[in-house]
């Protein structure tokens, strides 16, 4: 393995993936770097180490000078420079040095669902925790554009006093946006000019996107927000009176790349400014932890109390796709919300009555007795291959088509379409640039008779619908990574879901919002698909629960989410994946889909302490010095190494094997304030799958006391049927039961075969 840190994020439906940069052999050898010292040799003259590494740097001597990017005060002990391959040769030999990184590029990756999350501003999460009053959450994104509604400070109480961050431009803060800061260093060192016509060398967002996640997270209340008359209704963040901090690490620049080394300060300053929360809609590829700038930022947050939710990414639905897998991190999967966007089609016959299809169309328009033209008896012409229609015959018609064709509809002059395809979920709203209706091939029987059997069929058609309580829903999203997680498989990963698909939130007001023709309409609020939608829903969640919890852990918090999630949609059935359109599993949906309100009183949760981390690393084969990188500690002790950490789920690897044999150790603390019973209930399938706990029941004395208990895991995936990907073995719940109360504690145990183990 090289010693290179690759940092690829992925492109939009919105999370980081690497691609390799060519340089000339001058910029070559004039780069930045990311250097990880030992703060233990610093020479006692030195006050601080800031001025230690500037005094290594200004004595590396060369034609061109050792520039300082940034010292590392958190998630690091170090810092980044730009430097010639002589001054890092130079460097690396010096008393006190650790390991180098090279600073690679990478790209970068709402109205109703907090109703759909079960929210009610008068009863249960939201009014207990203040609707997050006082929580500080940080946004790593693109920026944020101040002047939007969702940003009003209106009902905003003071800053918090304990707050130490700042804003770097002027009248961009109030009382919600309280922090605003920007890291362009190492960008700007490897010659990524940052755009002066598209974007902004300052938090100002020039995207949207960061926004956007923002807006999710913490955006305050505002009415009639909409897109193009679609998702009309209240738009408001998760948590609407936390505060927000945005660290801007992503740029519009010659390569539209972000750099490691901005990353990395961002989330260094987020620490040091005292934010309660962090959420990252991006990633990097899956390296082995310390050398995942993420990775050991997050662990750095962790150790002081600062919950961290990452997106999963959008690679799926292919197995061991996970990205953001470390255990410290809350990593969150996309599903989609029981809201869909329609239009109506409705025959110029009764007798037919009104067919809902799928629309997302950016005008809200009544078409009325439009002609509907068929080609009806030709193949070709039926289905509206490329170049089969005749301008002549569709001129100002409507185009009906057995199957798509964009194009079709695009060049031959027709007035609008109506598409059959049982694949219209899959479409996103920049998809609809055209006037054009997707029915489901059973709806599309019905206006295919009619314009068979009528003379002269017209139709009328009326976009701009929204259809609120769809099933079934959640669903898994197409795009969602799925696990297990390739470097730390014995984990189960994604360890949420959250909703991801068509979200509406702000947006910067100046950004293309949606696709018209050859023109684009500009918009303050949009709608976006992605697991970079996912992961502020939950670092709002995150934050009422530690609103109401103040001395909950991160883990503490995550316990909670999980161990109260639902595994069954609206239907009552376990969650669907979108593209099977066959049950889930937990590889795809983690524990299940986040319920805030149950999770504010879970009965027990499953804690962690830092050290239950370093256990976890050591028996995962990594070095002392590998370690030291994550923790920044010289001191490192693996005397109780072990790959079971004290995890709300169960996890078991199948490496060129059908059968195994796993023995789990948990520890659960009773957050109720009473003493309570709990009785333990495995559901397993039929065959395949045994499970043994013991004790069978446990007991706590009161808040805080705790038990602990052992699950014995047998699986054999000889008969099993085969899974979608081939990957899932099987699956089981273990839930603890209240006696003679109310709480249930779930916990899924998982198989999974082999993928490329670290």
């Amino acid at each position: 393995m090289t010693q290179s840190m690759n940092l690829r994020f992925f492109f939009f439906i919105f999370t980081l993936t690497v691609i390799p940069i060519t340089r000339s052999s001058s910029s070559d050898d004039y780069q930045p770097y990311i250097v990880l010292m030992d703060k233990s040799m610093m020479p006692s003259p030195f006050s601080n180490h800031h001025n230690w590494y500037t005094s290594l740097l200004s004595s590396l001597s060369d034609e061109e000078p050792a520039k300082h990017l940034y010292t590392y005060n958190h998630v690091m002990d170090g810092f980044s420079a730009v430097l010639t391959k002589s001054q890092l040769e130079r460097l690396e030999k010096m008393s006190g040095h650790l390991v180098t990184f090279e600073d690679q590029l990478g790209q970068l990756h709402t109205t109703h669902t907090p109703k759909f999350l079960g929210l009610r501003k008068h009863a249960g999460l939201w009014p207990i925790s203040g609707f997050g009053e006082d929580m500080i959450i940080g946004i790593l994104d693109t920026g944020i554009w101040p002047e939007s509604e969702s940003f009003i400070d209106k009902g905003m109480s003071d800053v918090p006093s304990r707050w130490r961050g700042a804003c770097e431009a002027e009248n961009f803060c109030n009382k919600k946006i309280i922090g605003a800061r920007s890291f362009s260093q190492g960008m700007k060192h490897r010659k990524e000019n940052i755009s002066t016509t598209d974007d902004y060398d300052s938090p100002r967002d020039y995207e949207g996107h960061g926004t956007h996640t923002s807006s999710t997270a913490a955006g305050n209340r505002v009415q009639s927000a909409d897109y193009f008359g679609y998702a009309k209704g209240t738009a408001t963040g998760m948590a609407p009176k936390a505060l927000l901090a945005m660290y801007k690490v992503i740029f519009l620049d010659n390569s539209y790349d972000a750099a490691a080394s901005d990353t990395l300060a961002g989330m260094d300053q987020a620490i040091e400014d005292g934010v309660d929360l962090m959420s990252l809609s991006l990633g990097f590829i899956e390296t082995r932890f310390y050398r995942n700038p993420i990775a050991i930022g997050a662990f750095a947050a962790m150790e002081k109390g600062i919950f961290v939710s990452c997106s999963a990414g959008n690679a799926g639905p292919h197995p061991y796709t996970m990205l953001n897998g470390a255990p410290w991190i809350t990593t969150v999967g996309a599903g989609t919300i029981d809201r869909d966007f329609a239009a109506y089609v409705t025959p110029d016959d009764e007798n037919y009555g009104t067919l809902i299809g799928k629309s997302v169309f950016p005008q809200n328009l009544l078409i009325e007795r439009v002609p509907i033209y068929y080609g009806y008896g030709n193949k070709s012409k039926g289905a509206c291959h490329d170049g089969s229609l005749d301008p002549k015959d569709v001129q100002g018609k409507y185009i009906f088509c057995d199957g798509m064709s964009q194009t079709e509809l695009e060049t031959s002059g027709a007035a609008g379409a109506i598409f059959i395809s049982d694949d219209s979920n899959f479409l996103r709203p920049k998809d609809f640039n055209l006037p054009y209706v997707v029915l489901k091939p059973k709806v599309g029987d019905l206006s295919k008779k009619y314009i068979i059997n009528t003379k002269n069929a017209s139709i009328s058609v009326k976009y701009g619908e929204t259809l609120l309580g769809v099933k079934p829903a959640p669903q898994v999203a197409y795009f969602s990574s799925r696990g297990p997680d390739t470097r730390s498989p014995w984990i189960l990963k994604p360890d949420l879901l959250a909703p991801g698909v068509y979200i509406l939130a702000a947006w910067a007001p100046n950004r293309k919002s949606a696709p018209i023709g050859d023109d684009y309409l500009l918009s303050d609020y949009k709608l976006v698909s992605g697991t970079s939608m996912a992961s502020p829903h939950v670092v709002g969640i995150a934050s009422l629960l530690k609103s109401t919890h103040r001395d909950w852990s991160p883990a503490a918090i995550r316990s909670a989410m999980m161990t109260t999630a639902d595994i069954l949609d609206n239907n009552r059935s376990i969650i669907m994946d979108m593209t099977s359109r066959e049950q889930g599993t937990p590889l795809d949906y983690g524990a299940g889909h986040v319920n805030p309100n149950k999770a504010m009183d879970p009965g027990l949760v499953y804690d962690i302490q830092p050290q239950d981390y370093i256990d976890y690393l050591c028996a995962m084969n990594y070095t002392k010095h590998q370690i030291q990188i994550i923790r920044k500690k010289s001191e490192i002790n693996c005397e109780n190494a072990t790959l079971d950490l004290n995890y709300p789920s169960f996890m078991l690897i199948l490496n060129n094997t059908n059968t195994t044999r796993s023995t789990f150790q948990r520890v659960l603390t009773n957050v109720k304030k009473s003493s309570s019973w709990y009785r333990a209930v495995v559901d397993t399938p039929p065959k395949g799958m045994n499970v043994v706990v013991k004790p069978s029941t446990i007991f706590f004395e009161g808040k805080y006391s705790t038990a602990k208990f052992e699950v014995i895991v047998d699986v054999d995936i000889t008969d099993a049927p085969p899974a979608y990907y081939g990957y899932f073995g099987n699956c089981g719940y273990l839930s603890w039961y209240e006696v003679n109360g109310t709480h249930v504690v779930r916990s899924p145990i998982v198989s999974a075969t082999a993928g490329r183990l670290p």
